[in-house]
């Protein structure tokens, strides 16, 4: 009976890790439905490209969240949580069958987790190994112009240093901000 209260209780009232992580998932997705990453930046405006924006801003706040040592990665799992809940909702809505959900979240875990991965190296090796990143993973099968790429490749690595001295202490309280999408007026 414990057990059942304790969980009733944490569906309807949220931990503060879940309330600060669902307002850093909000600040990501608010970002990536910015205009610019798709006109100027050439994004396909397409349910993959959306997801993918989604994945780039997600990446970049959990990777300022680690400075934040045990904490700041209870609360990056915390928006790793909002962040495929949210996933689970959306296909639900889209109208995909209880069957299909777990197949389908479980590949965009998969997907995250690449992403992440190739972001995080392609950021650490420098040179052009995040444009190479960038074209395969969002941009998957649009291969982007020249100058789509390099206004998207250099929004990047802006937010990442911007972020970087973002306070942690404001991102551990659910902070974060992004400068405008390219092509988009501050």
């Amino acid at each position: 009976m414990l057990q059942f209260l304790k969980n009733l209780q944490r569906a309807f009232m949220p931990s503060p890790d879940q309330l600060r992580a669902n307002a850093l998932y909000n600040t990501a997705v608010a970002q990536s439905r910015q205009p610019g990453f798709y006109l100027a930046g050439g994004v396909p405006d397409t349910i993959d490209g959306r997801f993918d924006m989604i994945v780039l801003h997600a990446f970049l706040i959990m990777r300022r969240l680690r400075d934040g040592g045990p904490d700041g990665e209870a609360l990056s799992q915390a928006l790793f949580d909002e962040m495929f809940a949210d996933m689970d909702r959306s296909l639900r809505e889209m109208g995909v069958g209880d069957m299909g959900i777990g197949r389908k979240v479980r590949g965009m875990g998969k997907a995250f987790m690449g992403r992440v991965r190739a972001y995080e190296e392609a950021l650490e090796e420098g040179g052009t190994a995040l444009e190479e990143a960038l074209t395969r993973n969002l941009y998957r099968s649009a291969p982007p112009s020249p100058a789509a790429l390099a206004l998207v490749a250099g929004y990047v690595r802006r937010e990442n240093a911007a972020l970087r001295s973002f306070p942690i202490a404001a991102m551990m309280a659910g902070e974060a901000s992004f400068a405008p999408a390219p092509g988009d007026s501050p």
